[in-house]
């Protein structure tokens, strides 16, 4: 008779509540939503907007976190920037319904954006935000110091990652926006809207 091994046996984690995947065009609504409640309705004043004002994200770097009923509950974007000269992307915004917090939804995000812009080529990333929930990832303020935004900034909120070794080197001045402008379509109608005379 042959003893029974007592091998241990490994427990099913439970499934995440949540998938990462690109954005998608019928996102927008609920991450504009989800934006304005994260971050307020003046969120479009922000000094890292301008960067990103009249720009397309980074190709294939646009994600999103939804639950299993279809429900969008984080997202995260990067835009292509010129970082004191140096090509870079800028992270953010990066938010996460309130409902979601504690799920890791946020660092999912932000491991899978930081692994596509590598397995893009993309060099380095930088972001404004608090550097202690941005230091498990590798962001520091050791290679922005000498690079500025477009208006009035914590500098030790002005983080930095290298994708690539040494892509930050020398990086010094204003960092810039780069990205595409993105294309309108052309609507169906030439004509020209008619003029409604108003009542005085």
């Amino acid at each position: 008779m042959t003893a029974k091994r007592n091998t241990p046996v490994a427990l099913i984690r439970q499934a995440a509540p949540f998938a990462i995947r690109a954005e998608r065009a019928s996102d927008v609504v609920a991450r504009e939503a989800l934006l304005d409640a994260c971050f307020g309705e003046n969120r479009h004043a922000r000094i890292c907007q301008r960067l990103r004002d009249g720009r397309a994200p980074a190709e294939g770097l646009s994600l999103a976190a939804v639950r299993q009923d279809g429900r969008l509950v984080g997202t995260v974007r990067l835009w292509h920037v010129s970082a004191g000269g140096r090509s870079a992307l800028m992270l953010g915004p990066l938010a996460v319904d309130d409902d979601c917090r504690g799920l890791g939804v946020g660092a999912a995000l932000m491991q899978r954006a930081l692994a596509v812009a590598k397995a893009r080529g993309h060099g380095a990333v930088i972001l404004l935000g608090d550097a202690p929930y941005y230091a498990r990832f590798g962001f520091s303020a050791g290679k922005t110091g000498e690079l500025s935004l477009p208006g009035a900034f914590e500098r030790d909120r002005l983080l930095g990652l290298e994708l690539v070794e040494g892509a930050l080197d020398g990086a010094w001045g204003m960092i810039t926006p780069t990205g595409a402008v993105p294309k309108v379509k052309a609507s169906r109608s030439r004509k020209a809207p008619l003029a409604v005379p108003h009542a005085a």
